[in-house]
């Protein structure tokens, strides 16, 4: 995605992306995607297809994985396509970045909204605005059903 190239930190930027997990090829499945998210302190872009062909994601500052609470850096940020490229960064409110459960991925967090959230069988999902990001809801609606998801880490 070149249009996120200037927004993403310069590590990410000095060497090739590569597709770690994507829905076509490994299945609608939150625990694939866990043991497929790439080395712990490595970067991942994760891109989202809803079924009203809307695009969005997160830049993920560290490795998407199972945790007991949230992490992460203020490095995160959620992004939209509609049309045009938005990118919500951080606004030091809150640390609210990533947090893995068995069946729910959560993107930032505050009074119980979460950014961006799926769930177990990455077929369902949600965006609200949230104070880690201050962002709009990345999706037509709050509630969104994934056409294909994919995760990119550095090569």
């Amino acid at each position: 995605l070149p249009q996120l190239g200037p927004h993403l930190p310069p590590r990410a930027t000095q060497q090739p992306w590569r597709l770690l997990y994507c829905t076509g090829r490994d299945g609608f499945s939150l625990r694939s995607l866990y043991r497929r998210g790439g080395p712990p302190g490595s970067p991942a872009l994760l891109l989202i297809r809803d079924t009203e062909a809307q695009a969005f994601g997160a830049f993920c500052a560290t490795a998407i994985r199972r945790s007991n609470g949230f992490y992460g850096t203020g490095e995160t940020f959620l992004f939209s396509f509609s049309p045009e490229l938005k990118v919500f960064r951080w606004t030091g409110r809150n640390n609210f970045f990533m947090k893995g459960d068995v069946d729910l991925l959560m993107v930032g967090g505050g009074s119980g909204r979460f950014g961006l959230w799926l769930d177990g069988d990455l077929h369902h999902g949600g965006s609200h605005p949230c104070e880690t990001f201050d962002n709009e809801t990345l999706s037509p609606r709050e509630e969104f059903c994934v056409q294909d998801l994919e995760v990119w880490g550095l090569a």
